[in-house]
């Protein structure tokens, strides 16, 4: 299988979803994790309605089975999923973060053979785990100082982070072969901004929801970051799953720790170092390895 629309879809995922990491980062320095992650949904969702409008299509008659889906997918995957990983990154740093994030192209293997029975060439795994190894060589930190229990909560919280994410895009597969990915996308984000507004309406009180919404619509980075990491690459992510294998988009989806690790040298001014161009080259190999069988 030579590279089709799907895996374009997916290497765009990995590419918008860098760019909002490095916006992301900026904006962190004055947000929270957890507000950024409640304010990248809001904007996602009004990028989603606006889409919508502006396209003029009437929106898609679900039935109540798919609402149902829809709704599971937004918790497990949006509120759970980010409430997870943000846990996970809080207490194994970004370097290490990257590379419990391998697992999800293993849990997308995994899953769609036990969900849907597919299987992808045998090629096209040895290219999946080349991208793996140059993730992990790309981002492995030797000078973790956190205590082994700290690492271990971190490593298995990022897991089921990954697990979650996985299963809850894998749901929507019947979903999304007969609806557009974008009202798919609607529903469920806005599940995820319900549930991660209610516990911060109940962890820190109305006061605390209230300037995180003021806060966030006055930070552009956190904007850039949410047009390019979460409005876009949603809708390039669910594509490249709708019209892809799904081990295929999951491996090119693992790009993204490359990008973040190029526009960082870009536009951040970190250096990129020998070890780094090795990671960069191997992904690019698997990724092409991937991409012609």
């Amino acid at each position: 299988m030579s590279l089709n629309v799907g895996d374009i879809y997916a290497i765009l995922t990995a590419l918008c979803w860098s760019c909002g990491v490095i916006f992301f980062g900026i904006a962190g320095r004055v947000l929270s994790s957890l507000q950024i992650s409640l304010l990248k949904n809001i904007v996602g969702v009004i990028g989603f309605l606006s889409f919508i409008v502006l396209k003029g299509d009437a929106f898609p008659a679900f039935n109540d089975e798919e609402y149902i889906v829809l709704i599971i997918s937004g918790i497990i995957g949006v509120a759970v999923g980010d409430i997870l990983f943000l846990a996970s990154l809080r207490r194994i740093g970004a370097g290490l973060s990257a590379i419990v994030s391998t697992g999800y192209t293993i849990l997308i293997f995994i899953l769609a053979y036990l969900m849907y029975g597919e299987v992808i060439s045998f090629i096209s795994y040895i290219g999946g785990t080349l991208v793996i190894i140059g993730v992990v060589i790309g981002t492995i930190d030797k000078s973790l100082d956190d205590s082994p229990k700290q690492i271990i909560l971190g490593v298995l919280y990022g897991l089921i982070a990954n697990l979650c994410t996985a299963y809850s895009v894998l749901l929507l597969r019947p979903i999304m072969e007969i609806h557009p990915v974008v009202p798919i996308a609607l529903i469920r984000f806005s599940t995820g901004i319900i549930v991660s507004a209610v516990g911060i309406l109940f962890l820190k009180g109305q006061i605390v929801l209230k300037d995180t919404v003021l806060k966030g619509f006055t930070n552009y980075n956190l904007l850039a970051g949410a047009f390019f990491g979460t409005f876009l690459s949603v809708i390039f992510w669910l594509a490249g799953f709708k019209y892809t294998l799904a081990g295929r988009a999951a491996i090119y989806n693992q790009l993204s720790t490359i990008f973040i690790i190029l526009l960082a040298s870009i536009f951040l001014n970190e250096i990129m170092t020998k070890r780094k161009w090795i990671a960069v080259t191997l992904a690019l190999i698997g990724s092409f390895i991937v991409s012609i069988y």
